[in-house]
């Protein structure tokens, strides 16, 4: 297992298209909901305990081996937006053509037959970690700082905010960061025995809705 490798798949330079999505920060931003570095960590914090953890349980889930159809289908059912489901399949497949070329494996090939409008980008990502020889931990903990970082990252865009400041959001987050990537290795590993159903379903329906909102706007800076 390299270490180096899960710095590779969790650079944010690694080209898997992840400047262009916000994670709804934008959407917040224009609605008044982040202002500032606090309300941007409240931010973060709500989103990674619940859209950042059914992330890390998937992606902890395809790098156990978990048949990607079926993860598939969960990472469906937990996603009510249409906006956000598209979103996550065009991530998947901007992220699954990196990852090919990083990591040429079988189980990737075959992904990209399966699903050549894009699976969603969590259960990518954990094969892509299963790929570079990484751990279901290692995945966990990759798509529940994606969670964070990516809306941390566009704040500093959309409201010119510090990126120090933004940077301290995150490393705050840190403690947090860590127990829910533990958890969602917990639930992965209950997969084997209990089916997907064993996977966290946590909600954040003002997400949802703000998600729907964004994809109708004429101009915006980020995708979603």
């Amino acid at each position: 297992m390299s270490r180096a490798a899960l710095l590779v798949l969790a650079d944010g330079r690694f080209p898997a298209g992840g400047h262009a999505h916000s994670g709804g920060a934008e959407a917040a931003v224009k609605a008044g909901r982040i202002t500032s570095a606090a309300s941007l960590e409240d931010f973060c914090r709500g989103r990674l305990h619940t859209a950042g953890l059914v992330a890390s349980a998937l992606a902890a889930a395809a790098a156990l081996g978990v048949e990607p159809r079926e993860l598939d289908a969960a990472a469906d059912a937990r996603t009510p937006s249409p906006a956000l489901r598209t979103a996550a399949r065009r991530l998947g497949r901007q992220l699954l053509r990196a990852a090919r070329v990083t990591w040429p494996s079988a189980e990737l090939d075959v992904l990209a037959r399966e699903f050549p409008k894009g699976a969603h980008q969590p259960v990518v990502l954990g094969l892509a970690a299963r790929a570079a020889g990484l751990a279901p931990e290692d995945a966990a903990h990759c798509a529940a700082y994606e969670s964070v970082s990516g809306p941390a990252t566009a704040t500093v865009r959309l409201l010119s905010l510090d990126p120090f400041d933004a940077t301290a959001v995150l490393a705050r987050l840190a403690p947090e960061l860590d127990r829910v990537a533990d958890s969602a290795v917990e639930a992965a590993r209950r997969v084997a025995d209990e089916g997907a159903d064993a996977l966290p379903a946590a909600s954040a329906p003002l997400l949802e809705v703000m998600a729907e909102a964004h994809a109708a706007w004429p101009v915006r800076l980020f995708a979603s």
